[in-house]
């Protein structure tokens, strides 16, 4: 914690941790590709919802600054084929 105890102090770069659902999971995958570009990342599949509506992958991206980190995020929750970003 920093000394205000407000946020956790976060060294850079570090593996951060998106989960991501949608509708079309293909349409999610070339989302991730378009948006998260020149950083490694691991994809895997997490969950389908009970009617097979909706799909969850996770994403772990080694993003080098908190800036990337929040940009990733902001990109992906306004992308259409993602309807949210955990």
């Amino acid at each position: 914690m920093n000394l205000e105890g407000n946020r956790p102090e976060i060294d850079y770069p570090t593996k951060w941790e998106y989960k991501i659902i949608g509708a079309d999971i293909d349409e999610m995958i070339k989302a991730i590709e378009t948006i998260i570009v020149d950083l490694e990342y691991n994809l895997s599949a997490s969950n389908i919802s009970r009617k097979a509506n909706y799909f969850s992958l996770n994403v772990s991206v080694l993003v080098p600054s908190e800036i990337v980190r929040d940009l990733i995020f902001r990109k992906l929750s306004a992308h259409p084929a993602i309807k949210f970003v955990i």
